[in-house]
C-alpha cells in the first residue's frame, strides 16, 4: 500500500496538472456517483490534498472527491483523455484540455459535502499528520504519551492511522531504526531522550521520503553507494528490505520480525533493548 509520502507525491503531480484548470469532462466508473459528473463539469478544482492515506480532492463549489488508493489503487497523469494500456479498472477520471488525472483500481471513492468531510469515518479518526508543515516534534511527543497510545506497543501504533496518519510498514522500521528503538518496546517503557527522538524521526523519514521519492537512508551513504554503482533497491533504505545484509551503520546483520501482523526489520545493535 503506498505510504504517506508516495500519496502527497501523487497529490502534487495531480494538483499541478488539474488545479485550477477547467475540467472539461469527469467519469465515475460507479453507477452511485453518476449523477456527480454532471455536477462537477465544468467547475475548477480548487486544491488536491492528502489526508494521510487518502487524498482529497476539492472544487470550488465546495464538494469535494475523498478517494483511498488501498492496496491497489494508482493515479495517473496523461495527456487530455490519453489513456495508458493496462488491465487495470478505471476508475475516476478528471478531464482538463490538456491533462487528464485517472485512478485505476480504487474501490474506496466518495463525493463529499465540507459537513460530511468533518465527519467522515475514516477521515475524522485521522492523527497528526507527520508530513503536514503544521506537525510538530513537541505534538507527536505528547501523542506518544497519550493515554491512548502510551501502553500500546509501538510497533502496532505506528501502523495506526489514528496515530499517527501518513506512516505505514517501511516507514515504521525505519523511524523506529532512526530513533535506535527496539520495536518491541512501548512509549511507557522508553526514556525522555528516546521519546524525543522517536517524535523527530516520525516526522523527518517521513518528509525525506516525500522530498527524497522514498528513499529513507542517511543521503551521505547514499551518494557513497550510488557512486559506486549500487541500485537503489540496495541503498534505498537503512533497514527495510535488509534481512541478512550489515548495517550501514554498525556492520551487524539486520533482523527480520513479524509484529501486528507485518514484518518488520531491525538492527539488534543499534535498537538495542
Amino acid at each position: 500500500m503506498p505510504e504517506g509520502p508516495e500519496i502527497k507525491q501523487a497529490a502534487d503531480r495531480i494538483a499541478i496538472a488539474i488545479v485550477q484548470k477547467p475540467l472539461t469532462g469527469i467519469f465515475f466508473a460507479f453507477d452511485h456517483l453518476k449523477s456527480y459528473e454532471e455536477l462537477l463539469v465544468g467547475h475548477q478544482v480548487i486544491s488536491v490534498k492528502p489526508r494521510g492515506k487518502a487524498l482529497l480532492t476539492r472544487f470550488q463549489n465546495k464538494l469535494s472527491i475523498y478517494s483511498h488508493n488501498q492496496l491497489y489503487g494508482k493515479w495517473v497523469i496523461r495527456a487530455a483523455h490519453s489513456y495508458p494500456t493496462t488491465n487495470r479498472q478505471l476508475r475516476l477520471a478528471l478531464h482538463t484540455p490538456k491533462k487528464s488525472a485517472l485512478l485505476y483500481s480504487a474501490s474506496d471513492i466518495e463525493v463529499l459535502t465540507d459537513e460530511q468531510v468533518a465527519t467522515h469515518p475514516f477521515l475524522s479518526r485521522l492523527g497528526l499528520d507527520v508530513l503536514d508543515e503544521a506537525t510538530t516534534v513537541e505534538q507527536v511527543q505528547e501523542r506518544l504519551l497519550d493515554k491512548r497510545f502510551a501502553r500500546r506497543g509501538l510497533a502496532g501504533s505506528l501502523l495506526d492511522q489514528q496515530f499517527l496518519c501518513g506512516l505505514g510498514n517501511y516507514l515504521r522500521s525505519e523511524v523506529l531504526f532512526v530513533a535506535g528503538v527496539h520495536p518491541s518496546l512501548r512509549p511507557v517503557d522508553c526514556s525522555f531522550e528516546q521519546l524525543a527522538k522517536l517524535a523527530m524521526a516520525a516526522i523527518a523519514v517521513s518528509r525525506q521520503s516525500y522530498q527524497t521519492h522514498g528513499i529513507t537512508n542517511d543521503l551521505d551513504i547514499v551518494v557513497t553507494l550510488k557512486q559506486q554503482g549500487y541500485p537503489r533497491r540496495a541503498y534505498r533504505h537503512f533497514v527495510f528490505n535488509r534481512e541478512g545484509q550489515p548495517c550501514f551503520v554498525c556492520g551487524t546483520e539486520i533482523l527480520k520480525v513479524t509484529l501486528a501482523g507485518r514484518r518488520l526489520y531491525y538492527c539488534p545493535t543499534c535498537q538495542a533493548l
